[in-house]
């Protein structure tokens, strides 16, 4: 018998009476789908964060030496299929019953414009910061993150659009670019998948 993917596990876990009509209306549904689809009504259902790594840059690994926030022409941006992943992700937002009650960024310009694309309005937030390369203050970014997480009222929706290393940070999980982790307010990965 094949096993569970992991996401597909825990949305069967979670669902209540209604997951046999699921499956059997998306036994063809790829594992992406499948993801996507756990991911969306576990968010609706619980609240939540939704942690989105920015979408697909240029190449190269961090900044260019001397790179300054607010002056996107000196860091490495969103590419032409990062702005494409953006505007998807933002038609995948629309198409949920359920919106995000405060969409916050990094200041790096990739976050800022993966946000601007997807939702329009956004709020940096320091925190979010990427903290690569010994950037930032990690443990400080990391307290102020999680205490965030601990205050948010039940059922209460943010997007943080941020970087891996604090995603990581605090899941534990590595995402890919344009990836997207549900966690709770104890910073628990209840789902992810690929939004874009």
């Amino acid at each position: 018998m094949h096993k569970l993917n992991t996401a597909r596990r825990h949305f069967l876990q979670g669902s209540t009476g209604l997951w046999t009509g699921v499956l059997l209306v998306n036994l063809a549904a790829s594992p992406r789908a499948w993801a996507n689809e756990a991911l969306a009504r576990i968010w609706q259902r619980e609240g939540g964060v939704l942690l989105v790594r920015h979408a697909t840059t240029e190449s190269g690994l961090g900044d260019p030496p001397g790179f300054v926030l607010g002056q996107c022409q000196t860091q490495r941006n969103l590419s032409e299929q990062g702005r494409q992943e953006s505007r998807d992700l933002g038609r995948w937002m629309q198409a949920q019953p359920v919106k995000p009650d405060a969409v916050l960024s990094s200041q790096w310009c990739r976050c800022q414009d993966t946000a601007r694309l997807a939702f329009g309005a956004y709020d940096n937030w320091w925190p979010l910061n990427s903290t690569f390369a010994g950037q930032g203050d990690a443990n400080a970014q990391a307290l102020a993150m999680r205490a965030r997480l601990r205050e948010l009222p039940p059922g209460r929706r943010e997007v943080w659009v941020t970087h891996q290393v604090n995603m990581t940070a605090l899941t534990e999980a590595y995402p890919a670019m344009g990836e997207a982790f549900l966690v709770d307010r104890q910073a628990r990965l209840l789902a992810r998948g690929r939004l874009t």
